[in-house]
């Protein structure tokens, strides 16, 4: 079947170990056009290709995955007022990535608070800043002393599930036959 490209949403997500000892997860968010539109309040049409948006976030975090710094930088936007939601990030320093941080998020930026693109990649970083961590997680989980951690992760997703063959590989003792 035929078919044509109208619009192309980009979404990079990167985690970085930081010289001062924090991490930093970055997302950037970018939607192209492939055909000439016209914007709302603009003059004329925007060309293919143009960037629409163009947003990078960037959180600072340590190994607790504690937000120490947030913030934001628009270098397409389609309206001129929208780079100021770049100064809205200040209300996520001291939350934490772990449990809860998409309904924070929601509650402390959405609507009219934030940038909706902001709000909508706070929440594939926090699972890329996880990601990132994970290697550091997986070489403590079998330590002696986290069984909790061990615990925790059972049932955590459908190849964790405690009657799957990784969680019998893993961890025989924890395995539901």
């Amino acid at each position: 079947m035929k078919r044509e490209e109208l619009h192309h949403r980009q979404i990079d997500l990167r985690f970085y170990r930081r010289g001062d000892g924090h991490y930093e997860v970055v997302g950037r968010l970018l939607d192209t056009k492939s055909h000439p539109f016209r914007r709302q309040l603009a003059a004329g049409d925007t060309p293919p290709g143009t960037p629409i948006h163009d947003i990078a976030v960037h959180l600072v975090i340590d190994e607790d995955m504690l937000v120490h710094d947030a913030f934001a930088s628009m270098e397409a936007t389609p309206f001129t007022v929208c780079p100021g939601a770049t100064g809205t990030l200040a209300p996520l320093k001291g939350l934490s990535l772990r449990n809860g941080w998409n309904r924070q998020v929601r509650e402390l930026l959405g609507g009219a608070a934030s940038c909706t693109h902001i709000v909508e990649l706070l929440g594939p970083m926090a699972t890329t800043a996880f990601q990132g961590l994970a290697p550091k997680r997986l070489a403590e989980i079998n330590l002696p002393g986290s069984e909790a951690q061990r615990l925790a992760k059972v049932d955590s997703c459908y190849a964790y599930a405690g009657e799957r063959e990784v969680v019998a590989q893993l961890w025989p003792h924890l395995h539901r036959p």
